[in-house]
Formats: C-alpha cells, sequence, structure tokens
C-alpha cells in the first residue's frame, strides 16, 4: 500500500527525507515532487518549489518518460484530489522505486492546507 501524505504533513515528510539524505557522499539531491496533472491544469494552479524538485509530467506519459526519475530518489506524487497520483504511485512502485508516497486530496488540498494562494478549481 502506498502511504499516504496530507499536505499539512508534506513539509515532515520533506524534511525527514532530506535530514536521511547521504551528503556525506556527495548526493545534495532533493525529494522529487511528481505533478501527473495536463498541461492546462497546470496553468490553472500549481506549487512552488521549496525543498523539493517539482517536476511534471502528465499521467498519460509517466510510462514513456520514467527514465527522467531516479527510482532512488524519494518521489511524491500529486494531482488534482489525489486520485491519479495514487495510480502513478502505484506504478512506480511496480517499476521499482523505493520511496513513493502519494500527496492525499491533490492540489486542491495543498490550496485548503497549505497555500491558500493557490487556486482550487
Amino acid at each position: 500500500m502506498i502511504p499516504q501524505v496530507s499536505p499539512s504533513q508534506f513539509s515532515s515528510w520533506r524534511d525527514s527525507v532530506l535530514a536521511s539524505l547521504d551528503h556525506s557522499s556527495g548526493n545534495a539531491a532533493k525529494p522529487v515532487v511528481l505533478d501527473v496533472r495536463e498541461p492546462w491544469e497546470l496553468q490553472t494552479a500549481c506549487i512552488q518549489e521549496d525543498g523539493f524538485k517539482l517536476l511534471r509530467i502528465p499521467m498519460r506519459e509517466i510510462p514513456a518518460r520514467l527514465a527522467e526519475l531516479d527510482p532512488t530518489q524519494p518521489v511524491a506524487c500529486l494531482c488534482h484530489h489525489g486520485m491519479r497520483s495514487l495510480q502513478v504511485a502505484n506504478f512506480l512502485v511496480q517499476s521499482g522505486f523505493t520511496e513513493v508516497v502519494n500527496l492525499q486530496g491533490g492540489i486542491d488540498a495543498w490550496s485548503h492546507e497549505v497555500d491558500p494562494s493557490v487556486p482550487r478549481y
């Protein structure tokens, strides 16, 4: 089962991931928020990078663009309400990704819980 992280819990998840990364080996990679919404949705509302790398790949393009993701890097999947991102999270785990969470409630919950300046649609 894919762990669910609410937007209000996201900063704690991000901080714990950053603390656990092996900086001694020179690996200063940040966790990834994988936004799987469609381009028109991204124009309507999006979040800003803050201690994570934001990668935007529509759900339907994930299989063809899987090589753009590092399976050893922590990934939090994001969509509108959390359903598409959960499907993508399951696909990533089945593809060998080791640390994947779903942002429960999606960008809609993000707007409600974290940043009300993010438009709701």
